[in-house]
């Protein structure tokens, strides 16, 4: 259902502490707990109610991190620890409770699969590592392309996982097997960011070409729509939890609120009009319901947004 009126964006708080640029966030949507990483290798914990706090440390870890995952129901934050690779971190005590090497290279996204137990890896080298969840241990490492894999979205009623590279391509695997479905081309530049559609319908992909693509997930991943969304490079896409908003961010250093349905643009967030980031916004992520959105840039700060749709 179209939204019948434009959003409003408040900023509500800036987030200070991180020492270098930050670039992931993690948590769970409907709560208000989440966390951040970046360059410094400091993992942070933060609560999107306060408007004044200081982020609690949770890590601290040698190298950046790209990547974080959280998951709720066993209580733990896992990082991508780029040349490192995937430690998670018992969240009640702030401890080490499982640490897997994997190839020294950056890990650039991470996907958990709840029904098949399973944590799927982005590799810099291209190569998806494929881990049990239970253990945290390595199952298999498929190299599928010699350019970095970037991000990963999972399709867990059709069993499929899309797998976004700077090879340009996006591949859609069978969750189970790892066989390799389909090849989409069509992205004119490296793929960055991949999420489907609340419904489960479409297939939304962006990264360093600025356009927003839609595939068709029944047409075989047809592409059914395309826009110009930003001036630079697309880091990240993200759906509100109640699906009505997509909110995309972008080295131009703005954020886009997009109707989920329609595409329609809604609102740009930017310095000029809402104070926004300085430099390039990295990720996005909606913690409760209240519709409460956080961004995080290179500028090293995070940002709580209030997003009123009424």
């Amino acid at each position: 259902m179209a939204l019948t009126h434009r959003p409003e964006v408040q900023k509500l708080a800036t987030l200070t502490g991180h020492h270098d640029c930050v670039y992931t966030l993690a948590g769970t949507a409907g709560t208000s707990t989440f966390f951040s990483s970046g360059a410094d290798g400091m993992v942070a914990v933060w609560n999107s109610e306060a408007t004044e706090q200081d982020g609690e440390l949770v890590a601290k870890v040698e190298n950046s991190v790209y990547a974080l995952l959280h998951l709720p129901q066993r209580n733990l934050l896992v990082l991508g620890h780029n040349f490192q690779g995937i430690q998670a971190i018992a969240l009640d005590e702030k401890k080490l409770a499982f640490a897997t090497a994997l190839p020294p290279v950056a890990i650039f996204d991470m996907a958990y699969s709840e029904a098949r137990q399973r944590l799927y890896v982005a590799l810099g080298d291209g190569t998806l590592a494929v881990l049990r969840a239970t253990d945290f241990k390595v199952e298999t490492l498929l190299r599928l392309s010699d350019k970095s894999l970037r991000c990963l979205a999972l399709h867990e009623e059709r069993g499929e996982l899309a797998v976004g590279g700077s090879d340009w391509q996006i591949r859609i695997l069978d969750a189970d097997t790892l066989a390799v479905k389909q090849t989409i081309g069509g992205s004119t530049n490296s793929v960055f960011t991949a999420t489907y559609s609340p419904d489960g319908r479409y297939l939304l992909t962006a990264g360093r070409d600025a356009h927003l693509r839609v595939w068709d997930v029944a047409a075989d991943y047809v592409e059914h729509q395309t826009i110009v969304a930003h001036m630079f490079t697309i880091n990240h896409l993200a759906f509100s939890p109640d699906g009505r908003l997509l909110a995309t961010c972008s080295m131009d250093k703005s954020i886009k609120l997009w109707d989920a349905d329609t595409l329609a643009l809604l609102r740009v967030v930017d310095r000029a009009r809402h104070a926004g980031h300085g430099t390039s916004v990295n990720k996005l992520f909606w913690p409760g319901a209240q519709n409460r959105l956080v961004s995080c840039s290179d500028d090293r700060s995070l940002a709580v947004w209030q997003v009123s749709t009424e």
